[in-house]
């Protein structure tokens, strides 16, 4: 903990989820929610370009209670990575839909996962639905086309001709996936499906290369806190990175993490997946580390409030971490602001980063910028009292 006049000091690295968007989109949420959340809140908060080596990323400087801080927030990006996963063609995402579909049953995983959370599950099999209900259309599509042909040509052949509408329809449902996202969900599931759990050899060695960021900012003297945040795919991306730092030297209550909306389960229940399931272990038990993890039940995109160690049969007499707490959309937002969201699905799977409208104890933006370190915040905190540690062991009858 630092003097009350003393200004705190802290870097911050944001790993996004499965996103190729550019990681200024996550600079211009945190400006424009920021300054809501500031107002909402009564403190002050400015942003600023980074504008020195490494990552993308902005300064931000704040006041709250009478105690200034300043936080130097860097994007540790894949979207490069997610970009290259999400050129299939039409014909390929259909084959990506059977094989990951495949895998997912062949291996139980996917019973596993409704056992224990139905949405996420339900989230999962939204993908499938929706693909084949567009191919559906497109084949009746190309059967209205081909019996109104049929009236001037041989039916065969008027049939024959009808097929050729099938892929401008399925096009055009493409087209417009911003509006229902069943493309972008295929590929989220296949890339993590893709090696059953393991991730590919280009992902691993970008994670050496944030851990090797994360483990030179902890040797920076002037530095009060070091904070990995992970967001849904980011989460278990984090773990992993964070293993491999925790393994190294770390100084004592300097590095935190912030673990939001996770979803994984849907990776460490692939029976390939035992290196995710050692870091789970290795970071639990660590005492180099304090790790918060915050979901909400309205967030059908995560495992809400379930234990991500315990839950992946990674647990042990010797875990430490996480501390899990709520994030209470239903509390902490209005019943209006709620209710505005409750049907877009990934509007909330992204309100961790938002300002909210009566916040309780979480505060994305006091956490990231404020004067107090994750661990001084939260080390009194109870962990939320309904927390689900069941355990499905992967690759259990």
């Amino acid at each position: 903990m630092t003097d009350a006049g003393k200004r705190f000091r802290r870097q911050v690295f944001y790993i996004p989820g499965y996103d190729p968007f550019p990681p200024r989109r996550y600079r211009e949420l945190y400006r424009s929610e920021g300054a809501e959340q500031a107002k909402i809140s009564g403190y002050s908060l400015r942003q600023k370009p980074y504008k020195g080596d490494g990552p993308y990323g902005w300064v931000v400087t704040s006041l709250m209670n009478g105690r200034p801080a300043e936080s130097r927030i860097q994007i540790l990006q894949w979207s490069d990575i997610v970009r290259e996963s999400m050129s299939a063609g039409i014909w390929a995402t259909y084959a990506l839909l059977v094989r990951t579909a495949w895998i997912y049953l062949s291996t139980g995983a996917l019973f596993r996962l409704f056992r224990l959370r139905a949405g996420p599950g339900i989230a999962a099999m939204y993908p499938v639905v929706m693909l084949l209900g567009q191919l559906l259309v497109a084949v009746l599509a190309a059967l209205g086309l081909g019996w109104v042909l049929a009236l001037v040509v041989p039916g065969w052949l008027g049939y024959l001709l009808g097929l050729a509408v099938i892929w401008p329809v399925l096009e055009g449902f493409r087209r417009i996936d911003g509006k229902f996202f069943v493309h972008y969900l295929l590929l989220d599931f296949a890339f993590t499906a893709k090696h059953k759990g393991r991730n590919p050899p280009k992902l691993e060695a970008r994670l050496d290369d944030f851990a090797a960021l994360i483990a030179a900012a902890l040797a920076d003297p002037d530095l009060d806190e070091v904070l990995v945040v992970g967001h849904s795919s980011g989460v278990h991306l984090g773990v992993s990175v964070l293993a491999r730092v925790v393994a190294g030297d770390v100084p004592l209550g300097k590095l935190g993490f912030l673990s939001l909306g996770h979803a994984v389960p849907m990776q460490s229940y692939l029976p390939e997946a035992q290196g995710l399931r050692a870091d789970l272990a290795a970071l639990s038990q660590s005492d180099k580390v304090f790790w918060l993890d915050v979901t909400a039940p309205g967030d059908g995109c995560c495992y809400a409030l379930c234990d991500p160690v315990a839950c992946s049969g990674a647990g042990s007499d010797n875990q430490k971490w996480p501390r899990i707490i709520s994030a209470a959309f239903t509390q902490s937002l209005t019943p209006e602001t709620h209710r505005k969201y409750k049907r877009r699905y990934f509007r909330l799977h992204f309100q961790y980063l938002c300002a909210f409208d009566a916040p309780k104890d979480y505060d994305y933006f006091q956490i990231t910028a404020g004067p107090m370190s994750l661990a001084d915040r939260f080390g009194a905190r109870k962990p939320s009292a309904s927390v689900s540690r069941a355990c499905y062991l992967p690759g259990a009858a």
